[in-house]
């Protein structure tokens, strides 16, 4: 044998030999060393090689994953609420027992209270109340004199019955066994109060006059609204004799001559509009009022005389104004009368249609010293009878019945001037002349 032939035969032998080798080598790897149950098959290596399909078994595996931990929480969490339930619905039982308690204890003491069940006695306690007082203040007040036990019931009731802004300031005389009813009502009657004062307004007293001397006997709480409701038409519609008034616009204060002078009872720091009205009512009482009347065999009323006159109601109490701040005494208020009803009937000729009284010169101040510094030095009262001729636009003064049933029933002189000398002893004259001369015996 060749050295070739033994070449190739080696280089065959080799062969042959890795070859078996080959067949004959087993590779033994554990299944669970890559976390497979079973060996994958075909189908499965062939997909192991698709990076497509790996992402989405990803996926879905994750999905599935998550919903499994989104029940767990949820079932988890349905077990925390119904625990949470369980206890709040036991908190909430004994909330409202407690509340509920509470209430029924609160209505039924309030309830007493309310009907004054267990207060018997009938002792009588002065009560004070403010000005402009609120709920809370009459509350504690009524507490605090043993009225009421209860100033949160108190409260509560007249905020449902709406009588808490109806109240206003006093001094009443209460008793002790008063139900919440009973002590609303006592609080809302002024007829209640004890807390009055008598003020006298003298005739021929002038508005601003009184609203001074109420202020003075604290019978008025506000002059400045007094005053305002003097100019105002608030009271036309309750009384005719002021609805008749068709000059309002020219007069300092409408109500002027129709505040009826006398003695009052008014209640402390009454409000302006009671006040006014106390007047007003006494005024037109004494209009229909009857009484003995020179030249009358019976008696008779100012409203039957103003039947038979020639002047209004208001032209009358214009006249009656004037012959109150001029006249000396009642005698007197006849003849001054008879003098105003002479100029302003007489003829221009005679030179007199100008009355040319003192007492209309300032009005509505008094005198030339009572006139304000804001008004100046040269100050023209619009009712000023030297520069303007018949009557005033308004009263001057509000006059007392003598000086009205002079203004209707003068005396029949011949007249047309008067004057009184310091003693208050009056001169007439017919003439200028006679006038002057009466001037010139008085100084």
């Amino acid at each position: 044998m060749s050295l070739d032939n033994n070449n190739e035969y080696t280089q065959n032998d080799l062969y042959e030999q890795r070859r078996k080798k080959a067949e004959n080598f087993h590779l033994h790897i554990s299944d669970d060393d890559y976390g497979f149950d079973t060996l994958p098959s075909e189908t499965d290596e062939l997909n192991s090689y698709s990076g497509e399909q790996a992402r989405e078994e990803i996926a879905r595996k994750s999905k599935t994953a998550l919903k499994k931990i989104k029940k767990e929480k949820k079932k988890e969490l349905k077990q925390k609420n119904k625990y949470n339930r369980r206890y709040f619905r036991i908190f909430w039982i004994i909330s409202v027992v407690i509340v509920g308690a509470m209430l029924s204890v609160y209505f039924i003491t309030g309830m007493n209270d309310l009907l004054a069940i267990n207060r018997t006695d009938n002792t009588k306690v002065t009560v004070e109340i403010p000005e402009n007082p609120t709920v809370d203040q009459i509350a504690k007040t009524l507490k605090s004199k043993g009225i009421i036990n209860e100033p949160s019931y108190f409260k509560l009731y007249t905020s449902v019955t709406k009588s808490g802004d109806s109240f206003t300031q006093g001094t009443y005389e209460m008793s002790k066994n008063m139900d919440y009813e009973a002590i609303i009502n006592y609080l809302l009657s002024s007829n209640n109060r004890t807390d009055t004062v008598t003020v006298m307004i003298s005739e021929g007293q002038n508005v601003l006059e009184i609203a001074n001397t109420l202020k003075e006997n604290g019978a008025l709480n506000d002059v400045d609204t007094f005053l305002e409701l003097c100019a105002s038409d608030n009271f036309d519609e309750d009384f005719s004799f002021l609805k008749e008034i068709d000059n309002a616009d020219d007069r300092y204060y409408k109500l002027e001559g129709y505040l009826y002078p006398d003695t009052y009872e008014f209640y402390k720091n009454e409000d302006a509009e009671s006040v006014i009205y106390k007047f007003l009512n006494n005024f037109e009482m004494r209009l229909s009022e009857k009484r003995e009347v020179s030249g009358y065999d019976d008696l008779t009323t100012v409203n039957k005389l103003l039947k038979n006159s020639d002047y209004s109601l208001d032209e009358i109490m214009r006249i009656a104004s004037i012959i109150q701040a001029e006249a000396a005494n009642t005698e007197d208020m006849y003849n001054v009368s008879s003098i105003i009803h002479n100029r302003l009937t007489a003829d221009v000729n005679l030179g007199v249609s100008n009355l040319g009284l003192d007492s209309t010169k300032y009005y509505p101040y008094r005198s030339a010293s009572d006139v304000p510094k804001s008004e100046g030095s040269d100050y023209t009262s619009k009712y000023d009878t030297y520069s303007k001729t018949g009557l005033p636009a308004g009263p001057i003064c509000n006059p007392g019945m003598d000086a009205i049933l002079a203004a209707i029933n003068p005396n029949d002189t011949g007249y047309y001037y008067f004057c009184h000398d310091a003693d208050g002893n009056a001169y007439y004259a017919s003439t200028l002349y006679e006038h002057q001369m009466n001037l010139e015996y008085i100084q």
